[in-house]
């Protein structure tokens, strides 16, 4: 025996799933094209309406100092030599870089052109400027219309509000400019306005632009806040600075300002220390100069008066010496008054040492003195740029402010070392001084008070000399000084970040078609009902006998009176299968119920009676439905007399037997309703009359009362050949079929098919055939052979497509026809 295959069975049943699933959800597809077009449409009316945005960005490269001294001082930079950026990024984005770069702009007014579809900011574009006067009160925030009438005329009015505009104006005008003519290049002063406004292109008279005056401090808050920094790549210090605009010029432009400027205040910041140099140069030489030429008009006169040329060599070399040890003198004279002045800045526990002037720039060789104030200088100065964004509890400042301790401490202790040894050296030279000023005294007296002269004379020329060599190298390095950080990329182009058009429209497609499929899955899964088969297969354990297409007929003897519908076939498919399971019943009897009252068994038992008539069966239907008969009425029939006037005696089988118009088709009325329903139909008489049918009929069908309501209908089932179970699509709820599986599992109930009623979609498909359940294959309305072999359907789709055709050809000329006009 060949070994069968489960994998290949259940990919055919996965594959099989897949093509339901598509062809499930594939006949809304008029929803879901409907619903593109929607979402479609509104998205092109949402660009069209919407302001683009774009992303300008430029780049700008910080090259920090991390000197060892520091990394010493601070032992948690110790490893590390990444630099913080942190200060630089807070700097960049503060309200004070703002002012600067804002400074070199035209921001405190925006031009709009005058549309009525969207807000389009002209910029540099603008035909006009207008020179603004912020000293005065001026009329913020408030959009105002300029009229060029001419060349050198122009008016103002109020902005007339869009047609999407539906804010309420913000303040009130100032009404001393309307109605008014005034000239390009005179200045309009109200009581709450002064500007000037210049005509930039002559060529656009006639022109409505909207101006908007904006305060300068709210440009600061907003432009500050508007600026996205970051880190480009985390083993550089190279920081992208980024912003959104409605113009890319505009955002270039403040971009680039932004980056220059900080570049200017970096400039500024380093040159700070060398100015404060000059400036103490500057003073000490203004000192030196009026010292100087005292002592030299002194030292003429001395000349003069007592006729001395030259100084005799008798007491030049003891002079050479005095002079010597005098300029050492002075150099530590000076060296002392620095360390004094040092010591008395730290002494105040300051914490701005912006002001401190470094011992390299006054001639003082000390190393570690000099890379320590330098390191304070620096700390000092990236506490003031941090201070420009946070406040001093930010945790930042606070490392700062340890760090500077350190270096503070540092420092203090050794510029006392050096006072204290400095002054030392102080006391042996002016010792070593008057020794020699003793010697010097034994000369004569005019060569000893020319000596005196000369020597005071010559200490303030060489410290005067000593100060203009220290003015110039402190002049030479301001002028070559440079920003140790540099722009890497300017800004220039920019690209579109709102709205993104094309996610946008494959959103707008996306939806459309999932908001739909969503709605109907939901649908589904929440829908009790019996949708398809493959409901009906998962929820009815019954093997299915028959699949009966929806009828849109407007009778309900559709086999009788519309013999070549689909319908009709599907009833001709259910005899066949009928025949084919009784085929050892001379006499078939036949049983019809369902769940709940409206599944269709009083219909399928009709026609099903119908069909076999048709067939030359002598057939007859009974209506045991007591409760809701209904079955006579299909018939016409007005008589009061059936069933239930038969089994409580008052009738006789052949009086409630009536023969329709039909060949071989008869039918028993229900009766009268009796108020004992149930006792009537599991009386003996009833299954006598059954026995007297069988003898006298071939097909015998028993319209009975739901199974689902009513109790009786499980013991008239034992009494049948067939019992036909009626399902209805898109009816019958999943619950209801929980009592007929549970009979047909424990075998209450035998010999028990299920038939599909009103099948307008017959569930999966596969090669135009649809399956059922027993092991027979059905046509449903959907079968295309059907629709080609029982000519009745086709021809009245067809009625119905010529008629379409004919509507559409009338619409297609009258388009035409207007269009000729």
């Amino acid at each position: 025996m060949e070994k069968l295959d489960l994998s290949q069975l259940d990919n055919e049943e996965k594959a099989l799933e897949i093509k339901y699933v598509i062809a499930r959800y594939i006949k809304f597809w008029p929803w879901y094209l409907l619903l593109i077009v929607v979402l479609l449409t509104g998205t092109y009316i949402f660009h069209r309406y919407t302001v683009d945005q774009y992303s300008v960005s430029g780049t700008i490269v910080i090259r920090g100092n991390n000197k060892p001294e520091t990394r010493i001082l601070d032992r948690s930079a110790i490893f590390s030599g990444q630099n913080n950026l942190d200060n630089d990024i807070l700097m960049i984005s503060s309200k004070n870089l703002a002012r600067e770069a804002l400074a070199k702009l035209h921001f405190d007014v925006e031009y709009f052109a005058k549309t009525n579809i969207k807000s389009i900011e002209l910029y540099n574009s603008s035909p006009i400027r207008i020179e603004v006067d912020w000293d005065h009160m001026q009329l913020q925030e408030t959009p105002l219309q300029l009229e060029i009438l001419s060349e050198n005329s122009f008016k103002i009015m109020p902005e007339s509000p869009g047609f999407f505009d539906f804010t309420p104006a913000i303040a009130q005008s100032d009404e001393q400019l309307f109605n008014t003519i005034f000239k390009f290049g005179e200045e309009i002063e109200t009581s709450r306005s002064k500007f000037k406004v210049h005509l930039v292109n002559p060529g656009r008279v006639g022109d409505i632009v909207i101006f908007n005056l904006k305060s300068p401090n709210s440009l600061e808050e907003r432009m500050s806040k508007a600026v996205g920094i970051s880190l480009v790549n985390s083993a550089a210090t190279v920081l992208e600075i980024r912003m959104t605009t409605t113009v890319v010029e505009k955002g270039r432009d403040y971009i680039n300002a932004l980056m220059e400027s900080y570049l200017d205040y970096e400039l500024r910041e380093k040159n700070r220390n060398t100015e404060n140099t000059l400036k103490f140069i500057e003073e000490q030489l203004g000192f030196l100069e009026d010292s100087l030429k005292k002592k030299e008009r002194e030292l003429q006169n001395f000349k003069v008066e007592n006729k001395m040329i030259n100084v005799t060599a008798e007491f030049s070399d003891i002079l050479s010496r005095i002079n010597r040890l005098d300029d050492e003198a002075q150099s530590l004279d000076f060296e002392l008054s620095y360390y004094r002045s040092i010591k008395s800045y730290m002494e105040q526990k300051s914490k701005d040492f912006t002001q401190v002037i470094a011992p390299s720039v006054v001639g003082i060789p000390d190393p570690l003195l000099n890379g320590l104030i330098q390191n304070l200088v620096s700390l000092s100065q990236d506490r003031r740029k941090l201070l420009a964004s946070v406040n001093e509890i930010h945790p930042e400042i606070e490392k700062i402010d340890v760090q500077m301790a350190k270096i503070q401490d540092a420092l203090f202790e050794n510029i006392v070392n050096l006072i204290e040894n400095t002054e030392k050296k102080r006391a042996l030279m002016a010792r070593n001084i008057d020794t020699y000023d003793d010697q010097f005294a034994e000369l004569p007296e005019s060569e000893s008070r020319y000596a005196s002269i000369f020597r005071e004379y010559r200490l303030r020329e060489n410290l005067y000399t000593y100060l203009l060599e220290k003015r110039a190298e402190a002049g030479i390095a301001k002028a070559s000084n440079v920003s140790d950080n540099a722009i890497l990329d300017y800004a220039k182009l920019g690209y579109l970040v709102f709205p993104k058009k094309k996610n946008n429209y494959l959103l707008a497609i996306a939806l459309g078609f999932f908001i739909p499929f969503g709605f109907f899955a939901l649908r589904d899964v929440f829908d009790n009902r019996i949708r398809d088969q493959r409901d009906l297969k998962k929820n009815f354990m019954i093997p299915q006998l028959g699949i009966i297409g929806y009828s849109q007929k407007d009778t309900n003897m559709v086999v009788l009176e519309h013999p070549k519908s689909a319908v009709s076939e599907s009833f001709r498919s259910l005899r066949s299968a009928i025949n084919y399971i009784a085929s050892d019943k001379k006499s078939k009897k036949i049983l019809v119920t369902s769940s709940v009252s409206g599944e269709g068994k009083t219909f399928t038992s009709l026609n099903l009676a119908s069909v076999m008539a048709l067939g030359g069966k002598k057939t007859i239907v009974v209506g045991a439905d007591l409760r809701r008969p209904k079955l006579g009425s299909y018939f016409n029939h007005k008589d009061k007399k059936g069933l239930s006037t038969f089994l409580i005696g008052k009738a006789s089988e052949n009086e409630i037997i009536v023969p329709s118009i039909h060949e071989n088709l008869y039918f028993v009325p229900s009766g009268i309703i009796p108020p004992n329903p149930a006792e009537l139909l599991q009386t003996q008489k009833l299954k006598d009359f059954i026995k007297y049918l069988e003898e006298q009929f071939d097909i015998v069908i028993f319209d009975t009362p739901p199974l689902g309501l009513v109790s009786e209908t499980i013991d008239l089932m034992r009494l049948f050949d067939l019992n036909l179970y009626v399902v209805r699509q898109n009816y019958t709820l999943k619950d209801h079929l929980v009592m007929i599986n549970d009979l047909f599992n424990n075998k209450q109930v035998n010999n028990v098919y299920g038939v599909f009623n009103g099948i307008a979609d017959s569930g999966y498909y596969y090669e135009g055939y649809n399956y059922g359940y027993g092991n027979t294959y059905l046509y449903s309305q959907n079968n295309k052979y059907m629709y080609n072999y029982y000519g009745e359907d086709l021809e009245e789709k067809k009625r119905t497509f010529k008629k379409s055709r004919k509507g559409l050809k009338a619409l297609k000329t009258k388009i035409f026809k207007a269009f000729r006009r």
